[in-house]
C-alpha cells in the first residue's frame, strides 16, 4: 500500500520528464550557452585567444556605428510588416466570413502564400524588383511612368521596402486564418440583437466583432511581432542587408557577424539584446492590451 502511494506521488513527475528533458536540451542549454558566449571573446579563427571578457562585447556593440540604424530598421520592419499584415488579413477574414459561390476555391488560393517556402518567396520578389528584367520596372516603363528601371534593391534606405512587401504578402494568410476562425465562433444572436437595436455595420464591427475576437487579435499580434522581429531569411535572400547595412535588421546583422566576422561573442551579445527587447515588449504589450480582461462584455 505504501509503495503504491509513493508511486502515485512520483507518477506526474515521471510523465512530464520527457517533455522537460526535451525543453532543457533544445531550449535551456542553447540559451545558457549563448548567454555564456556573450561574455566571452570567441572568434572562430582565433582558437588560442578564447577567454572571458566581461561586458566587452556589449561595450563594442554600443560603440558600433551601424547599431542605431539597424535598430531603426528593426522597428520599421516590424511596424510596417505586422501593421499591413494585420489590416489586410483582417479585411480578408471579413470577406471570407461571408458565403459566396466558389468560396472554398478562393480561400485555398489566398491562403497559398503561407505554404510557400521563404526562400522561394525571396527569389520571386527579388526578380519582381530587379532593375533589368523585373516585372515591376517593366510595367513602370511600359506605362510611361519611368524612362528606365530603378534598382530598388540597391538604393540605400529604399532596399528594405521591397523586402517588407515580400514579408507582408507572406504573412497576410496567417492573420486571415486566425481571425477567420475567431469570426466563425462569434454567436449569431449577438448580431441579431445588434440589428434589433438599430446598429449599423461599423457599430457592429467596433462594438461587437472586435471586442469579441479581441483575445485572438492580441495573441496573433503578439506572436506575429515576435516572429517578424526574429525573421531574417527574406532580407538575407533579397538584399543580404545591403547596400551598406541599410536593410539589415537585428537577426540578419547577427548572421552577418557570424558568417563574415566569425565573432560568436558579439553575435551572442546581440542575441541577448534581442531576447531582452522581446521580453520587454511582451510584458508591455500584454499590460497595455489588458489581455486578462479581453473578450469580457
Amino acid at each position: 500500500m505504501l509503495k503504491a502511494i509513493r508511486w502515485k506521488s512520483f507518477e506526474p513527475y515521471l510523465l512530464i520528464a520527457p517533455a522537460v528533458l526535451i525543453i532543457l536540451a533544445f531550449f535551456a542549454y542553447p540559451l545558457l550557452s549563448g548567454l555564456k558566449l556573450a561574455f566571452m571573446h570567441y572568434v572562430l579563427f582565433e582558437p588560442g585567444n578564447i577567454h572571458f571578457s566581461g561586458f566587452e562585447n556589449f561595450r563594442s556593440l554600443l560603440e558600433d556605428k551601424n547599431l542605431p540604424q539597424i535598430l531603426g530598421n528593426s522597428v520599421l520592419w516590424v511596424i510596417l510588416t505586422v501593421g499591413l499584415q494585420f489590416v489586410l488579413g483582417f479585411i480578408l477574414a471579413l470577406a471570407l466570413n461571408k458565403q459566396f459561390k466558389g468560396k472554398n476555391i478562393y480561400q485555398s488560393i489566398v491562403f497559398l502564400p503561407w505554404a510557400v517556402s521563404a526562400f522561394l518567396i525571396g527569389m520571386i520578389f527579388k526578380w519582381l524588383f530587379n532593375e533589368q528584367n523585373g516585372l515591376i520596372n517593366y510595367l513602370l516603363v511600359k506605362f510611361g511612368i519611368l524612362e528606365k528601371g530603378i534598382p530598388f534593391l540597391a538604393i540605400p534606405h529604399v532596399s528594405i521596402f521591397p523586402v517588407i512587401a515580400a514579408m507582408v504578402w507572406y504573412g497576410v494568410p496567417f492573420f486571415g486564418i486566425m481571425i477567420l476562425a475567431a469570426l466563425q465562433n462569434v454567436p449569431k444572436d449577438i448580431y441579431e440583437s445588434a440589428d434589433i437595436d438599430g446598429a449599423g455595420r461599423m457599430t457592429k464591427l467596433f462594438r461587437v466583432t472586435i471586442p469579441y475576437i479581441k483575445p485572438t487579435i492580441i495573441i496573433t499580434l503578439l506572436l506575429r511581432v515576435i516572429w517578424v522581429f526574429n525573421s531574417a531569411d527574406l532580407i538575407y535572400i533579397m538584399t543580404n542587408g545591403g547596400p551598406a547595412n541599410t536593410s539589415h535588421n537585428l537577426p540578419s546583422y547577427i548572421f552577418n557577424k557570424i558568417f563574415y566576422t566569425t565573432d560568436y561573442g558579439q553575435a551572442s551579445a546581440l542575441g541577448i539584446m534581442m531576447l531582452a527587447i522581446l521580453i520587454l515588449y511582451t510584458l508591455i504589450f500584454l499590460k497595455a492590451t489588458k489581455y486578462d480582461d479581453a473578450g469580457d462584455f
